[in-house]
């Protein structure tokens, strides 16, 4: 069960999101930063985790180094008639761990519990990701797209060698990252849709790590897990994570690639789409090295709730499938 506390901080850490998307002002929005920051610290502090102390702190430094950055931005600004926004955009990708400034976002996904590497992964990237739209120039072009892809390119290396699946997951959001800088330059629509895409699939796998409780390459050998089922449906998130058609992964991918195409940004696509493959390449690795393992272990025994679960990562993950057939249903 969450303790009161933990909901209290959720719920603020929502509000500073919401204050800084919706502000007026550059130091509004810093506020709102600030607020979602010390709420997170408390979520991912616990007793039971001997880690979390260490990743609290890494991340407390980090963040509140990006927010002296783009406080640092207006005397700059007027003291040595620099571009406020360079210094603010490095900050907000400092902030959201994008490459080239990724050095502290795996470090701190090893160091905390699943449901809170669901927070990091997915809503503590709006707000920055927001902001950075709003400082649209030239200069700002430059900066997203070597940030792209610099991010394509080390989300998908670092993850090769990887046997920690919070690791893993953290170089994966590093990599979808890369696409969703591309998506924000392209539209907020796309970027939003991306967004919502890759948060279904990253927080299904992560909760049924979660419930299995998988922190390691190793322990994916299949009597770790209650039944078959969820086991395939694990590894079926995976490849729809990766962008494999027919699954839902691949629509907000073809979308982005589509328009990068439109707008003739070929060597932008051609570096997210190497970097997808390599993606692919490891998330196949963990898919197929557990899928032709057998074990006697397996239990057929799975509760309703379970089922429930599954069922409905199930239909995400095979939505544009079911889709045209709905329609042709109701047709």
């Amino acid at each position: 069960m969450l303790h009161p506390a933990q909901v209290l901080f959720f719920f603020s850490l929502i509000l500073g999101t919401l204050i800084t998307f919706s502000s007026s002002s550059w130091f509004t929005a810093w506020l709102g930063l600030e607020l979602n920051l010390l709420s997170f610290i408390p979520i991912i502090s616990s007793k039971f985790n001997q880690y979390s102390s260490e990743a609290s702190l890494k991340y407390f430094l980090i963040q509140a180094l990006g927010s002296a950055i783009i406080l640092a931005s207006a005397p700059s600004f007027l003291l040595f008639e620099w571009s406020p926004n360079l210094l603010i955009c490095s900050a907000l990708l400092l902030k959201m761990g994008a490459a080239p400034v990724h050095f502290w976002f795996p470090a701190v996904m090893e160091g905390i519990n699943w449901p809170q590497c669901i927070i990091l992964m997915t809503i503590q990237k709006i707000a920055p990701m927001l902001m950075l739209s709003y400082t649209y120039s030239t200069l700002t072009l430059s900066i997203i797209f070597f940030a792209s892809i610099t991010s394509s390119l080390v989300g998908s290396i670092s993850g090769l060698n990887q046997t920690l699946m919070r690791k893993i997951m953290a170089y994966s959001s590093i990599n979808h990252m890369a696409w969703m800088l591309a998506a924000i330059h392209l539209s907020e629509i796309m970027w939003m849709t991306y967004f919502l895409v890759y948060s279904i699939i990253s927080s299904s796998i992560a909760l049924v790590m979660h419930s299995q409780q998988i922190y390691h390459f190793n322990q994916l050998s299949s009597h770790n897990f209650k039944t078959s089922a969820t086991k395939l449906i694990t590894f079926i998130s995976f490849l729809s994570l990766g962008g494999l058609p027919p699954f839902l992964g691949f629509i907000p991918k073809w979308l982005v690639i589509q328009e990068l195409s439109n707008s003739k940004a070929f060597i932008w696509l051609l570096f997210l789409l190497i970097s997808a493959l390599i993606t692919l390449f490891y998330y196949l690795r963990v898919t197929l090295s557990t899928l032709t393992l057998s074990s006697p272990k397996i239990k057929n025994t799975i509760s309703f709730t379970s089922k429930t679960l599954l069922s409905s990562i199930l239909f995400i993950n095979f939505f544009p499938i079911f889709l045209p057939l709905t329609l042709m249903l109701l047709s």
